[in-house]
């Protein structure tokens, strides 16, 4: 995504805090996780998330998202 709006960095918030899952669409690849933290990197906002059967960890960069949802 171009630029995320204030509604979007809330549901990503929310899910952070609330320990949902979420889904995350990158270069046409789905991946459901749950976010533990967001964070910048090296001037990049990035969500650190486990997989949630595995516990694998992941980084997902914002600017690399092309979409997410909460998954409830």
């Amino acid at each position: 995504m171009a630029q995320w709006t204030h509604e979007q960095y809330d549901l990503l918030e929310s899910a952070i805090t609330g320990g949902m899952r979420i889904s995350a669409y990158r270069r046409g690849t789905e991946y459901v996780v749950v976010p533990m933290r967001l964070r910048m990197i090296k001037g990049r906002e990035a969500v650190e998330a486990t997989h949630p059967t595995t516990g694998d960890e992941i980084t997902i960069y914002l600017d690399e998202m092309d979409s997410f949802e909460v998954v409830k």
